[in-house]
């Protein structure tokens, strides 16, 4: 047996691709393109990287970006200050905040950022008020990845209804939110992390598996039952070649671009699960494309609900 491979980044450009009508019915209505404020702190080349991607992907939409790049200098009322301009910008539809932020701001600086935005411009549904409309099944906006997941397996056609779901990783961003929409959908859904006992034989007990627990290749085969759906959320940056060695053919293209560049990104997944799966997403070009494709959808939704309003 070989895994189906679950094309998430054909899948994010299908959704874009459905959005740009309803982009240019916005403009036609409300003057303006949607906009979506994005607030970066700091020099993190793996935030820039990511910040860029959204807007790029958003400025090809047609939507307006208006990204503000404070420096790691920067205090926290600085960073609610450019919030609260987004809040109260009547062109501003949905409001992002990169994390991670400065660790000299606390522990709690993300919370008490993502608490700042208004609920109805909060595209990653990070504020309470939306944490709170989805675990009543009501939410507008939902997290971007947890939606992308389920927009891959509904379209894919795999079942969730009546199915054993394991989510590996207990995270606010995906762990969670994932499990609590599975469960809107009838899954059975078990949540696993570092204190569960057996993971690995709790996880083989899965249709539908989840891997979001941010450590390379951590998930083999024995986590797999066989034939099951395994969803790979994790993107991780490795640089030991012994380790790359174990994960890619020597004459492989990826080999080569590791070689050349010294790192490679992999997923939660060992490449050996794809033996003993029914479907797989691949790391990159699965989860994260649709991550992206679904922020972009909230932004559209915010913008237009504010204009119904």
């Amino acid at each position: 047996m070989s895994a189906s491979i679950l094309d998430g980044k054909g899948l994010a450009a299908t959704i874009c691709d459905e959005l740009i009508p309803r982009i240019k019915d916005f403009l036609r209505s409300g003057g303006r393109p949607p906009q979506l404020g994005i607030l970066l702190v700091g020099e993190n080349p793996a935030s820039e990287v990511y910040v860029r991607n959204k807007r790029r992907t958003a400025e090809e939409l047609g939507l307006d970006v208006d990204l503000v790049h404070l420096p790691a200098t920067a205090s926290l009322d600085d960073a609610k200050r450019t919030i609260n301009r987004f809040n109260e910008s009547e062109s501003h539809d949905g409001i992002l905040v990169q994390v991670p932020v400065p660790t000299a701001w606390g522990s709690g600086a993300s919370r008490e950022l993502f608490e700042q935005i208004h609920p109805a411009k909060d595209v990653d549904s990070f504020h309470s008020i939306n944490v709170g409309r989805l675990m009543q099944n009501r939410a507008t906006l939902m997290p971007c990845t947890p939606s992308g997941i389920i927009e891959l397996l509904l379209r894919s056609q795999i079942a969730i209804e009546g199915q054993h779901a394991v989510v590996l990783g207990r995270s606010e961003i995906v762990g969670r939110p994932l499990a609590m929409m599975l469960l809107h959908r009838h899954a059975t859904v078990t949540i696993c992390h570092s204190h569960t006992p057996n993971l690995a034989s709790v996880a083989a007990t899965a249709d539908l598996l989840v891997a979001a627990v941010g450590r390379p290749v951590f998930v083999t085969d024995e986590f797999v039952k066989p034939g099951a759906t395994v969803i790979d959320v994790g993107i991780n940056r490795i640089t030991d070649p012994d380790l790359a060695s174990t994960l890619v053919a020597a004459d492989s293209v990826r080999w080569k671009a590791f070689e050349r560049r010294g790192s490679m990104l992999v997923g939660d997944v060992h490449p050996d699960v794809q033996k003993v799966a029914g479907a797989l997403t691949p790391v990159p070009g699965g989860v994260g494309p649709l991550t992206v494709a679904m922020l972009m959808a909230n932004t559209v939704e915010a913008a237009t609900a504010r204009l119904s309003s």
